[in-house]
């Protein structure tokens, strides 16, 4: 976790802005993150980022666009040089709350909060074997809103994080949860786990329905609002149903292959929508022993979304001699983009190495 003194310097920043961009990576712990802090000071604009993996230069005109006085980005492990280069002739305060393994040189000017930075933190983290805290559970220490409990547990179990707040959680919304502390088990099984869902699915929309699906956020008071379909959310729900049914006969292909597969479970499609993120998550769910690599394939890119135990270390020597690929992310949950021409190299480099490591 952060330090009191730096989830106060977050507080002080968050009350100086009169008009901040909020860039959020393009998930439920981004949206999430986003959503808490936007509500507890009650103004500004949020972004969700969509390019992979870093916050390309493209998405500075927002900035200018909205005549932001503060920035602050949440939940994105990679940001441009491009960008920094574009915020450095500015005299925009910058605040960047994340908590993946940093990457690239940090500019001067920003105020980088990472609970990986606090060496207790992470002898805590590697004691017990688990994940850090996502940004969501961040954001909710420093808004401390019991009104959000309910936003900050869903960006939470969204990320796979069961967080200290959630018998506070089940306490109010019994009916949302089920008989386990099984953080996945939740996320599969049970309404909130399903509420995160539509969530999820609404915000990979188009824009002006994912603009509409913030504002509506914004004053949402109880889950309960959300799942009740009208008006407002129509966009939200008629999305998540045009998506879920074509996301379920995906699914179905990928356990068919999963069940036949050896230690690695390749799996690749494509289509005019991305849900490789969704389909890694659940495959890791249904085969936990297994490493999952789910590949979508669109024009001359190919992005990856990878599963494993310790995989991210594995995923980084896969790549790194094949030319404008990239990837990061977290130790057992991570991505990476390669060129369509080297998809089956990085699958030749991946299994080398996974059977060198098995030896």
């Amino acid at each position: 976790m952060l330090t009191e003194k730096e989830v106060e310097e977050i507080r002080e920043h968050l009350d100086r802005a009169q008009n901040p961009v909020f860039f959020f990576d393009n998930d439920n712990d981004g949206l999430c993150s986003f959503l808490l802090l936007q509500r507890y000071i009650e103004r500004g604009k949020g972004v969700a980022i969509k390019s992979f993996p870093a916050l390309d230069a493209e998405y500075f005109r927002k900035v200018q666009e909205l005549n932001a006085d503060y920035i602050f980005i949440l939940d994105k492990a990679v940001i441009s040089e491009e960008f920094w280069e574009k915020v450095g002739q500015v005299n925009i305060p910058v605040v960047w709350i994340d908590h993946h393994k940093t990457q690239g040189k940090i500019p001067d000017f920003v105020n980088y909060y990472n609970p990986l930075l606090n060496k207790e933190t992470v002898q805590e983290i590697l004691s017990k074997h688990k994940m850090g805290e996502p940004v969501t559970y961040i954001c909710y220490k420093i808004t401390q809103k019991k009104e959000d409990l309910w936003l900050a547990t869903l960006g939470c179990i969204s990320d796979r994080f069961l967080p200290d707040f959630y018998p506070e959680f089940k306490k109010k919304y019994p009916d949302l949860i089920i008989d386990s502390e099984n953080v996945f088990d939740i996320a599969f099984k049970s309404k909130l786990g399903k509420l995160a869902d539509l969530l999820d699915l609404a915000l990979k929309d188009r824009t002006t329905n994912v603009v509409n699906m913030m504002k509506y956020l914004r004053v949402v008071k109880t889950p309960y609002e959300i799942f009740e379909e009208n008006t407002k959310n129509y966009s939200m729900h008629k999305r998540y149903k045009e998506v879920s049914s074509k996301y379920k006969k995906i699914l179905n292909k990928a356990i068919l292959l999963g069940n036949k597969s050896g230690k690695i479970l390749f799996f690749q499609y494509g289509g005019d929508l991305s849900l490789s993120s969704n389909l890694s998550n659940e495959l890791s769910y249904l085969f936990p022993e297994k490493i999952l690599v789910v590949a979508y394939l669109s024009g001359a890119k190919v992005s990856l979304s990878i599963r494993g135990e310790k995989i991210r270390d594995l995923l980084l020597e896969s790549i790194k001699d094949l030319k404008n690929s990239s990837g990061g992310g977290h130790e057992n949950a991570c991505g990476a983009t390669v060129q369509m021409e080297d998809l089956e190299k990085f699958k030749e480099n991946l299994e080398l190495i996974v059977e060198n490591r098995n030896v």
